[in-house]
This record gives structure tokens, sequence and C-alpha cells, in this order.
């Protein structure tokens, strides 16, 4: 008799028949309110669960007493109890290396979209505003030369340094909880506190995830220290920036734009000062959005799922103490 999973995100085609060949599956698009009684009766008989965006919390855990192995296809995993999960001994994999490319050029994207300004002088060339040679008004700062500054140098800062060093003649400065080697011999990055970079960086890029330690890591206090010619990119998690004092400073000058692929709340509302700031390029999360990405992350999801329920896990555990006992 085959395994019982729950799914909760569409798959494509062969990545659904592959499944299919191992485990009987219950589908749904989504973890919402409106299925969530749905999803918690189906739960009941389930060894494993796979999909990404629903809140996997205690309560749902509850109703999953045969729950063996949690896979998303996602690398941030702040939508799961990881400390619930790990109570109860069930690996959550993740899939933290199909995106680093695309993410890194996602990032790159924004740094130069918001240093030229390409998003605010396309619509003023649309609206028909350009009708003569264009004076300082139009200007937008370089990139080339100019310093970077990571904040979390780990796959994707990594990918990022190597952007910026070789294709732009960046120097590049990283913070991070551990040295890293190899951004330093390759690209000749330095690790310095966050006060020096955002004091130094023309461009600080944060990459961070959402834990309590960096909720709201960039605040009034810091963007104080940002030089007020620099760039603010967010591409890790929302609430590590404090979005109101974000605002403030771009709105004073304090800083001269910031580039966003991700908010607090998302979708962003439509009410956010941040849509009407000509000094913002803002995403709709779209770091990893291309169709090649997608399918990578979700065949890795797939395989996870595959693997820990085979009790075959390599890579990719969140948690992986749980493996151990």
């Amino acid at each position: 008799m085959k395994p019982s999973i729950v799914v909760y995100k569409k798959q494509p085609a062969d990545l659904q028949q592959r499944l299919e060949q191992h485990f009987a599956i219950t589908q749904f698009d989504d973890i919402t309110e409106e299925n969530r009684a749905q999803v918690l009766d189906a739960l009941q008989n389930a060894e494993g669960l796979l999909g990404s965006g629903g809140r996997v919390d205690k309560e749902l855990l509850d109703h999953a007493p045969r729950l063996r192995a949690v896979s998303t296809s996602s690398v941030g995993y702040d939508n799961f109890d990881v400390a619930e999960l790990t109570r109860r001994e069930i690996p959550l994999m993740h899939t933290p290396t199909a995106l680093t490319d695309t993410v890194a050029d996602t990032v790159m994207a924004l740094v130069l979209a918001t240093a030229r300004r390409v998003v605010n002088l396309a619509e003023r060339v649309k609206a028909g505003e350009w009708t003569q040679n264009v004076g300082p008004d139009w200007f937008g700062i370089d990139v080339h030369h100019k310093t970077m500054g990571i904040v979390g140098m780990g796959r994707i800062g990594l990918a990022l340094a190597q952007r910026a060093h070789f294709g732009f003649d960046m120097p590049i400065l990283y913070n991070a909880r551990s040295q890293h080697t190899e951004a330093e011999e390759r690209f000749g990055a330095r690790k310095c506190e966050l006060d020096e970079l955002l004091e130094k960086s023309d461009f600080v890029c944060v990459l961070l995830p959402m834990t309590q330690q960096t909720f709201h890591l960039i605040g009034k206090e810091q963007l104080a220290k940002m030089k007020s010619s620099a760039v603010l990119v967010s591409a890790g998690r929302g609430p590590v920036i404090d979005e109101p004092a974000l605002i403030e400073a771009l709105k004073n000058g304090t800083i001269y734009g910031a580039g966003m692929d991700v908010f607090e709340t998302e979708p962003l509302p439509k009410d956010s000062p941040l849509l009407s700031l000509p000094n913002v390029v803002a995403l709709p999360h779209i770091g990893s959005a291309t169709h090649q990405t997608r399918y990578d992350m979700a065949a890795c999801a797939v395989d996870n799922l595959i693997a820990a329920l085979n009790g075959d896990v390599k890579q990719f555990c969140v948690n992986p103490d749980v493996l151990k006992k």
C-alpha cells in the first residue's frame, strides 16, 4: 500500500506522475481559511506533506498523527513551526540551491534599475515627457566601481558578489555570522560589522531570512548611517526592513533609493507610500520567478519528500538533528 501524502501546491504534470508512482495523494491548491478544515481532515492519515505558502503550525500538526516528513518547494521556511516539527522528530526539507542564480540575477537587476532610475524614467517616456535632450533631473547614479555591501553571505550572497565583482568591478563588504573564506578568496570580500558596512557601502543588499534576531534589523538608526547617495536593496524577507522607517528615509533623502522584492505585508497594500515614491523600484516577490527555476524548485521538493519518506535524506534538511534520533 502506497504511503498517503497531502499536496497543497499544484505540480507540473511529470512531477505529479512521479508522486503518483510513490504515494496516494490528496490534492489541494493551497492551505486557506476556507479549506483548512478539509486539509486537517486529509492529514489524519498522511505520512507526508508537500507544498508552499500555507501556514504549517501546531494546530495543523496536531491533526497529522502519522506525519513523517514535510517538504516545501521554497528556500524560506518561516511559514513552518520548525520547533514543533523538531519536537515531533519530523524532518522539514527545503530547496536552497535551485534558485540561487535566479535570485542573484534579480538582486542585480534591482541594483541597476534603482541606480539608473529605469522604471521611473521609462514611465516618464511613456507619458510623453521626453520632448528634448534630458537634463540632470533625469540622471541616475553609477554602479560600476561602487562598493556593494551584502548583509547575509549565503549562497545567494556569494552569487551576487560574483556578479558585482567580475561584472562591475565593485569592492565587496559583507556582514554575516561567520567568516566566508570563499567570498574573500574569490572576490576580495571583507567581513565587517553592520555599522561599518552601512556607512561605507554605496549599495546595501539585504538577503537575510526572517528570524527573531533579524526582525526590523534595518530601521531608522541603521538607515541614518547610510550615505545619502546609497541604495538599499531588500530581497530576503520583508520584515527584516522597518518599512515606516524606510519610507521616511526615502522621503527625506536620507538615502537615494530602494529596490525591493519583499515587503512586510504581501501583496503590498495598494495604499502603501512605497508605490508612489519615484525613488523606489517595487517587484512582486519574483526573485525566483522564472519558469525553469520554479520547475527546478518543485522537482527538488518532490525528490526531497521521496528521500525523506524512504529514510534516505542526504541534504536539504532544515532540522537535521531529527535524523540522528
